[in-house]
């Protein structure tokens, strides 16, 4: 039997609405390397041979018509608007790609569990602040068992004193005491001692007179209380930011107000948690670009944010974000968050069953609930007051 003779196949030529996509998002992809207004003559030298200066011209009048693209200069190249950005970021979310080197720097901080959770997700978000480049914030849950580990009083004045908590888990919780005399130094110390002491992590403090035994137990009590309250009560979710230096490589940024615009979304904790929150309830990444995150910033602001959320046992946690210029490598941030996203949830996953640690949401955050946290505040053991 004789084989049946091949039919050619035939090509399909793409459309003009296909080319005119891959012209934008070649041109963007161009603007993201080099941060220069792009040519016909340029795109056409980097990839574009099958097309002719002109059809590329005619394809960049017609998205500059559509709002895609704008030019600074009447002859000039170029530039892709926040619109164009939105185009390209729809194009490239699924095919994120993380370099080496940025790998490596995550592996290092996410290579092992830790009990000082807290501690593990700032310096995860310190992490990938570096790799991207990027400011970073991100959510938290309440992790429980986290005893106080240290006292410090910091004499701000004649009549405010500043307390200053450290958790064994890493937090660092403030308050501010205000005083209804000058304290002296000593006393300052022995108060100290009397706080360890009250959590069984220290000997019993001698003070000179009884009066400041009993300011040492007053400020006590109060510090102790204030903190109670802020630990169980717990309305909104717990934020950390970290690289806001990191803005200031960018050209975008070197004017003030575009910079003040964007610092201005990360300086409001009720704006990140708001981002932070849909990224969780949609449980997926989520990037908004240029107006898009209107109004958290200014009109004009052009900058962008890149949110994913993170797991504990397959439940969601909370979620990170990087922000930058609206001139960002998507494809790499989009890589990074979601390799940094399944790296932060193994460790945390195993952290939390390691160290038995358990962990609750805010009011109406998306998670689990703990009804009994625990926390340490005092030896129980009987002992008599300071003298």
């Amino acid at each position: 039997m004789k084989n049946a003779p091949l039919k050619s196949l035939s090509v399909k030529k793409p459309s003009k609405n296909d080319r005119e996509q891959a012209v934008l998002i070649g041109l963007v992809e161009l603007y993201l390397k080099h941060g220069k207004p792009i040519g016909s003559q340029t795109l056409q030298d980097n990839g574009f041979e099958s097309l002719s200066s002109a059809t590329i011209r005619n394809y960049f009048s017609k998205m500059e018509t559509m709002g895609l693209l704008k030019q600074q200069h009447t002859s000039g190249g170029r530039i892709p608007t926040a619109q164009a950005f939105r185009i390209y970021a729809d194009a490239q979310e699924k095919q994120g790609v993380i370099e080496k080197d940025q790998e490596e720097l995550l592996d290092e901080v996410l290579k092992s569990e830790s009990r000082e959770v807290a501690t593990l997700l700032h310096k995860a978000a310190e992490a990938l602040s570096e790799a991207s480049q990027c400011a970073v914030f991100a959510s938290a849950p309440r992790f429980d068992q986290d005893f106080i580990q240290d006292v410090r009083l910091v004499h701000l004045d004649s009549s405010k004193l500043l307390t200053i908590l450290i958790t064994d888990f890493g937090l660092i919780r403030t308050e501010t005491i205000y005083l209804d005399r000058p304290v002296d130094p000593q006393v300052l110390r022995a108060a100290e001692e009397y706080f360890l002491w009250r959590m069984n992590k220290g000997e019993k403090p001698l003070f000179k007179h009884e009066a400041d035994a009993k300011w040492a137990q007053r400020i006590y009590n109060e510090v102790i209380v204030r903190h109670v309250v802020g630990y169980v009560n717990f309305p909104v979710e717990d934020i950390l930011r970290t690289g806001l230096s990191k803005l200031l490589a960018y050209p975008e940024f070197n004017d003030a107000a575009a910079l003040a615009n964007s610092l201005g979304l990360i300086e409001d904790q009720n704006h990140m948690r708001t981002l932070l929150r849909n990224c969780c309830q949609q449980g997926e990444m989520l990037s908004w670009i240029g107006d898009e995150l209107c109004p958290y910033v200014p009109p004009g602001s052009e900058c962008t944010v890149i949110a994913i959320p993170y797991r504990i046992n397959q439940a969601i946690a909370g979620a990170i974000a990087v922000l930058g210029p609206m001139r960002v490598p998507y494809k790499n941030l989009f890589g990074l968050a979601q390799f940094f996203s399944e790296q932060i949830s193994k460790v945390l996953t195993r952290s939390v069953y390691k160290y038995k640690i358990t962990y609750r949401q805010a009011t109406g955050a998306q998670g689990i609930e703990n009804d009994e946290p625990s926390i340490l505040l005092e030896n129980k053991k009987p002992k008599s007051e300071p003298t």
